[in-house]
């Protein structure tokens, strides 16, 4: 970011209650650089603190979505792979550049849908993968690039493939370091859907949008129950769901859906 607070790497738009996230290297393939990281970062802590924001979608300009870290930067470009530095110096080479994205969206608990316009490879695919929701251009490519270049996952893609793929074929997926379509990419449940590569944008959005004009306080604390119940004993989760729904049912939105129901009308959610 300049000193005034604007993007330099990433475009931030927002639009009927959607915020748009653009990576904006497409000289690059949207691959990392530490501007691009931060603003990335910040953009999703923006959109987060944002009230007027309900969804969120992030894509790429160009031809890529994103090509994850930059093998052509070196020295103080390297943010990442830190090539040239020793084991102590890179310690914490990737908690203070690439793993920004993923703490940030940790506290997102608005909708994330990545609309993945072209390829997403390496640590690209990983940012892909974080996404709640992913929808694909069909001239979109994926491939866990890792292992051609001698590394591991490094940005959450061992821990969030076999999450939404299985073990089997996250293990297959990141050994090969195979690019694969996104014909292949849908068959295996990694998409929700893909589209021609035209219609990418007004597709993503028209499903945001209904997003955008559901209920946000029970959209949010929804996504909530589903990624915490990941890691909860059923129990807990049953405790949890009560907990949520006490929060729910205070809210004017719970009465203002039966009540457009009974009146046969689309309901007007305002999130209080």
């Amino acid at each position: 970011m300049d000193a005034a607070g604007n993007y330099e790497d990433v475009l931030y738009d927002v639009q009927d209650r959607i915020a748009t996230i653009t990576l904006n290297r497409p000289e690059r393939m949207n691959s990392f650089s530490g501007p691009l990281l931060q603003e990335w970062e910040h953009a999703i802590r923006r959109s987060a603190e944002d009230d007027g924001v309900r969804v969120v979608i992030v894509t790429g300009a160009g031809r890529a979505f994103c090509a994850g870290a930059d093998l052509r930067a070196s020295g103080d470009e390297d943010r990442v792979l830190m090539a040239d530095r020793n084991a102590g110096e890179r310690r914490n080479s990737l908690r203070h550049s690439v793993h920004r994205v993923p703490q940030a969206l940790q506290y997102l608990d608005k909708p994330y849908i990545a609309a993945v316009n072209g390829a997403a490879v390496g640590a690209g695919m990983d940012m892909a993968s974080m996404a709640d929701i992913r929808i694909a251009s069909d001239g979109a490519r994926f491939g866990m690039s890792y292992v051609n270049v001698g590394l591991v996952p490094g940005d959450g893609g061992a821990w969030l493939l076999p999450r939404l793929v299985g073990t089997q074929r996250a293990l297959d997926l990141i050994w090969s370091g195979e690019l694969f379509d996104a014909a292949a990419a849908l068959e295996m449940g990694y998409l929700l859907k893909v589209v021609p590569h035209d219609d990418l944008m007004a597709e993503t959005r028209a499903y945001a949008q209904r997003l955008a004009e559901g209920p946000p306080v029970a959209v949010q604390l929804a996504k909530r129950l589903v990624y915490r119940g990941m890691a909860q004993p059923f129990t807990e989760g049953l405790e949890a769901a009560q907990a949520a729904m006490t929060i729910v049912q205070s809210t004017e939105d719970s009465r203002e859906g039966p009540r457009a129901f009974r009146e046969k009308r689309a309901p007007q959610f305002e999130g209080r």
